[in-house]
């Protein structure tokens, strides 16, 4: 009697192959982006040691002191304006991956991916590696860090559109929403990641949280070199659909229904599996500017990741002064905001995979950000439990938005129905979307920085205020939406 398969072969087996593929490049890609947000933690580890409460701290019986406030802080942020120097190398990071995202995408399209993303992560490394090394160096010379934060910027620009153009290479519109809910989930992950190894060594040789992550990238980098394929078709494999031709020859819209029973205006149609014809041509930034949408979510992204990234840059050091913990314990607990943005980005996917109203989910979590954020900042310290609970509920409102905007709907953007299969403009899509919320990336930090002196309350008015800007932007797509939505409805109640 012949035994059956295992029920391991079996599972192997039940998948095709363009499946492990897909899964393979979704598996690589996200270890790629994880690895490059995983690098850019450290700094914001770093800085409570860069600058501590030295009343707090032992002091060697041999060591010949002059300031019994600052003798255990690194110079030169031993200085009472510590926070806007912090500031300085914040914004030498934020700004130089600002200008950079914008021509990023337009490389991205005309180089192999490839050799770009490799490229990318083995030059994040170095710099990653060269912040740390002024640990062991003894160099004490601002210009010398924010030097290393410039090029840090420049090369980690390489990242992000690359991947995502990647991955929208392998995956249609279908369940694209859940997909890169859960795959976006490689930003938080990096973050947790980064601000775990970063802690481990901050408190005694703060060289090695950068030096580590710095290697870790570089290693991604190689085993992109070896193993990334760009497209389907490289190995064979079926390419996606992105969009679909009707009957009467009209595309898609930008945002369908995720039920399948018709489109954002209503109209119910039968649909043919056609694919687009595709072309090679790279579109240009004013052709990428002029797609609908692109300019809306553009500027939504710009307060939405102000948000985040003050709160990826600052949290630390909010919680060691607020609550007064340790650097590396503030590290610890700020992870939990980052937790909370993994089951957001998921959660904002699934949504707007069954609504199809991908602005809509983004300007209902904005809206309920805000007041969480203000609650937040009066309540969230008081025990451990409200602490955790508010962390994880503002992470998951502030980057929802932001994660649904950066991967589904940069993707739908960039394989519109009026770009006729050009997917080469996925890249310059991408780039410009996060290249303008980069801009509000610098800002936040910036802002944070200079606002702080005046009382953290300051800081957290500016954050409720550009979450309700970030969703102002989004109000004609979300009256489209609810508009298409009245209209399928009126028109099933028409059909019974």
């Amino acid at each position: 009697m012949k035994s059956p398969l295992a029920p391991g072969i079996r599972l192997i087996t039940s998948f095709s192959r363009d499946s492990w593929y897909r899964g393979f490049i979704l598996f690589l890609t996200f270890l790629f982006y994880t690895a490059y947000h995983l690098s850019r933690k450290p700094i914001s580890i770093v800085k409570g040691e860069l600058h501590r409460n030295c009343s707090l701290v032992i002091r060697p019986a041999d060591l010949n002191i002059t300031n019994n406030d600052t003798w255990c802080d690194w110079t030169p942020f031993d200085q009472d304006n510590y926070q806007t120097l912090f500031g300085v190398l914040d914004n030498s990071f934020l700004i130089a991956y600002a200008i950079g995202m914008f021509f990023s995408g337009i490389f991205g399209e005309r180089l192999p991916l490839r050799y770009y993303l490799s490229f990318g992560m083995l030059m994040s490394g170095f710099f990653t590696c060269l912040f740390g090394l002024g640990f062991y160096w003894n160099i004490h010379s601002l210009g010398y860090y924010a030097f290393v934060q410039v090029m840090n910027g420049l090369m980690q620009t390489t990242g992000w559109p690359a991947v995502v153009a990647c991955v929208g290479n392998w995956f249609g519109k279908g369940k694209r929403g859940f997909i890169m809910g859960v795959w976006n989930s490689h930003t938080s992950v990096g973050n947790i990641l980064g601000s775990l190894i970063a802690g481990v060594f901050v408190s005694s040789e703060w060289g090695m949280s950068f030096i580590v992550p710095g290697l870790i990238i570089a290693s991604t980098g190689i085993l992109c070199f070896f193993f990334l394929v760009e497209r389907p078709e490289d190995v064979n494999c079926s390419p996606p659909q992105h969009h679909i031709v009707q009957e009467n020859g009209e595309t898609e819209p930008l945002l369908q229904n995720g039920n399948g029973n018709g489109n954002i205006n209503g109209a119910v149609s039968t649909e043919i599996p056609e694919i687009v014809e595709e072309h090679s041509e790279a579109i240009s930034f004013v052709g990428a500017l002029s797609i609908p949408g692109v300019v809306e979510f553009s500027l939504c992204l710009m307060f939405a990741k102000l948000v985040s990234y003050t709160f990826l840059y600052w949290l630390p050091l909010y919680i060691s002064n607020v609550a007064h913990f340790p650097a590396k314990e503030a590290g610890d607990m700020s992870t939990l905001f980052d937790a909370g943005g993994i089951l957001g980005g998921i959660m904002a996917g699934l949504v707007s995979d069954f609504t199809g109203g991908r602005a809509s989910t983004c300007c209902v979590m904005l809206i309920l950000a805000a007041p969480m954020l203000f609650v937040y900042n009066y309540i969230g310290q008081r025990s451990l439990g409200i602490t955790i609970g508010m962390l994880l509920l503002c992470g998951g409102l502030v980057n929802g938005p932001y994660a649904l905007i950066t991967t589904a709907v940069s993707a739908d953007l960039g394989t519109h129905e009026s770009l006729r299969g050009n997917s080469r403009a996925l890249s310059t899509v991408t780039a410009i979307i996060d290249g303008t919320g980069s801009i509000g990336a610098a800002l936040g930090p910036l802002f944070a920085g200079l606002i702080s002196p005046t009382g953290w309350n300051n800081v957290f008015y500016m954050l409720i205020t550009a979450d309700i800007l970030a969703c102002l932007f989004l109000t004609r797509l979300v009256f489209k939406e609810i508009k298409g939505w009245c209209g399928q409805l009126s028109r099933s109640r028409g059909l019974r």
